[in-house]
């Protein structure tokens, strides 16, 4: 195995063979680099590409922007300032109504913390004066969410983030981050002796260093990639720049005759899919009698930054399923594409029908989007403003940072991701839990610059995929025109793929399709193996030319289910195959140039 602090960032491995080598993709013309009508606009991007490092990537004007339109128009309605005023009266009562009746232990609270909010979980929340600092916090959320409501004439997008900054700022100064106010923090100093407190001085020390001198330390843990992590066995049996594919071994005496293709995001590292043996759905599929490959992505570097989107189409999808058919020959492939995966191989499957290519016997799509007209809270990030902001630190730097993407995720929960991470470690002084997909989280990965922005214009931004303008070799596709049976998964908790999003492929396909709804959120709601406690689903089946049902009036009929849906993905993988049984094909095929390279996890797992 290699060692995982080995200096990676230049890794470009030589390929075996001609059948395994890809070409390189040539340069096309970036925008970025573009005939410019401006002498000095290369100038203005290196001015904003600076500015940008030191706003974590986040656009001022955009911020500026979305305040002025929101504040102007609330300053020209009179009726909603009267609404505040009066909401405010009204929260100032209910305080006061609870002050009063505080020091009774059964005072019902008349505001109560978000769903997702753990932050007062401990019970000395209930006790005054904690329960009264718990309650102002949240009187104030309340009357912003109110104030940053939708206001008629100002862009919907003003509003929603005018309300997502003033959440940040509120977040910043609760309760619970101050160590005098908040109870668990008291209790902890109190237990430990004041030991609590120097330990958290310790860690902000040392996370301070690392980020002055760029360097990361490792927490100890005892999930390691390629011995816990990522173990189930296999060979890596094609590489080209892009990725690796790995083909992982039988552990069944004969197989289905049809193989799976899993198709990861490059956001993250692929083993997402595949942590420990216990909870691996990899390893589950294969100890379930599949045939199982699956793609890990090259970290990029400043060297991939004219990585196109097609790119990962062309040499990244479409190469693996050529490897895949080389080594299985004669079988139809069932492909699953889990998140930015399975968006790139929905444009990657449209273009196969389109050119009548019938490879695939089915279509498997976890918490992916295909329409992003609903992709949630992190369209507050997508405007002309902020993309050409990002886009210029990307054209400086040749990827987006790991740090970026990461910390765009985190403020949309930030209640969870940053301000319980910051109090439990630096003002408690307790190390963060050893877990499986923590280490996993943690293993981020860059985006190259060209594909990075193409993505985020022409799907994000701009809808192309379903609004029947995106080309692929200067031609328009259709989902539509996927005649393959499709697997669709959503999770109930998705802040990164709402399941409302994930569910419009209903909308844009008519073939055989099955949509599930899973519980728990994007990455818990997939990882959600057989006999995983509180787990649920609900299943419901459209037959190609069945008129539309609606998200809400399916979820209304849908029945649901305890336990996990991976039985039932392997049953619907056994319908779409051949029902053939048959002896494992060979690892690789070295006749034919696909030679097994390393054993699984392979290279590029763990580059940093």
């Amino acid at each position: 195995m290699p060692d995982d602090k080995a200096p990676r960032q230049r890794f470009s491995p030589p390929p075996t063979s001609d059948a395994q080598r890809n070409p390189t993709p040539s340069p096309a013309p970036r925008a970025s680099h573009r005939a410019l009508d401006h002498p000095h606009e290369t100038l203005d991007r290196a001015t904003r590409a600076v500015l940008a490092r030191q706003t974590g990537g986040i656009s001022p004007h955009a911020a500026w922007a979305a305040w002025a339109d929101w504040a102007t128009h609330l300053a020209r309605a009179p009726g909603r300032q009267l609404e505040l005023v009066e909401r405010a009266q009204q929260n100032w009562w209910k305080l006061a109504g609870f002050a009063a009746a505080a020091t009774n232990a059964e005072a019902s609270p008349p505001f109560e913390p978000g769903s997702n909010d753990h932050r007062f979980g401990h019970a000395d929340w209930g006790r005054f004066p904690f329960s009264l600092y718990q309650q102002g916090f949240l009187a104030a959320h309340d009357w912003w969410d109110l104030a940053t409501q939708p206001i008629r004439g100002a862009r919907p997008q003003s509003a929603k983030r005018a309300g997502f900054m003033a959440r940040q700022m509120l977040d910043a100064v609760s309760p619970s981050n101050m160590p005098w106010l908040n109870p668990e923090i008291l209790e902890t100093v109190r237990e430990t002796r004041g030991h609590a407190v120097l330990d958290g001085a310790r860690h902000l020390a040392r996370d301070m260093g690392d980020a002055l001198t760029g360097e990361t330390s490792e927490p100890d843990s005892e999930y390691r990639v390629g011995e816990t992590l990522a173990c189930t066995p296999g060979q890596v049996v094609f590489r080209n720049d892009l990725f690796e594919l790995i083909q992982y071994t039988p552990q069944t005496e004969t197989v289905q005759a049809e193989p799976v293709l899993v198709v990861p995001a490059w956001i993250m590292k692929y083993y997402i899919l595949d942590l420990r043996p216990e909870n691996s759905l990899i390893n589950w599929l294969v100890g379930q009698g599949f045939t199982v490959f699956a793609i890990s992505w090259v970290n990029p570097t400043a060297e991939h930054r004219d990585l196109s989107l097609d790119d990962y189409r062309r040499l990244g999808v479409m190469a693996a399923i050529d490897a895949v058919s080389t080594i299985c020959e004669g079988q139809r492939i069932h492909a699953c594409g889990y998140c930015l995966g399975g968006t790139i191989l929905s444009i990657a499957a449209a273009t196969m029908a389109r050119n009548h290519d019938d490879r695939l016997a089915s279509i498997t799509l976890l918490a992916a989007q295909t329409d992003f007209s609903e992709a949630g809270e992190i369209m507050l990030f997508v405007d002309e403003s902020q993309l050409a902001f990002l886009e210029d630190m990307m054209w400086d730097e040749g990827t987006l940072d790991s740090d970026h993407m990461s910390g765009a995720f985190r403020a949309l929960r930030p209640e969870d991701q940053i301000w319980t991470r910051w109090v439990r470690r630096y003002l408690m002084g307790q190390e963060e839990p050893d877990a499986d997909i923590l280490v996993w989280n943690r293993d981020t990965t860059r985006m190259p610059a060209r594909m990075h922005s193409e993505y985020l214009r022409a799907l994000f931004m701009e809808n192309r995929l379903t609004g029947g303008r995106f080309a692929v070799e200067e031609r328009v596709i259709a989902l539509r025109d996927i005649s393959a049976p499709m697997f669709v998964v959503g999770t109930e908790k998705d802040h990164i793929a709402p399941w409302h999003s994930v569910y419009k492929a209903k909308l844009f396909t008519d073939t055989d399709m099955r949509f599930v709804l899973t519980s728990s959120g994007h990455n818990g709601g997939i990882v959600s193996e057989p006999g995983h406690p509180h787990r649920h689903y609900r299943i419901g089946h459209r037959a190609p030319g069945a008129h539309y049902m609606d998200p809400d009036t399916w979820l209304e009929c849908a029945v649901k289910e305890d336990g996990s849906w991976w039985p039932e993905w392997a049953r619907f993988l056994r319908e779409q195959g051949s029902g053939a049984e048959i002896p494992p094909p060979p690892m690789g095929a070295p006749g034919k140039g696909l030679r097994p390279i390393e054993p699984a996890p392979g290279s590029y797992v763990f580059q940093r």
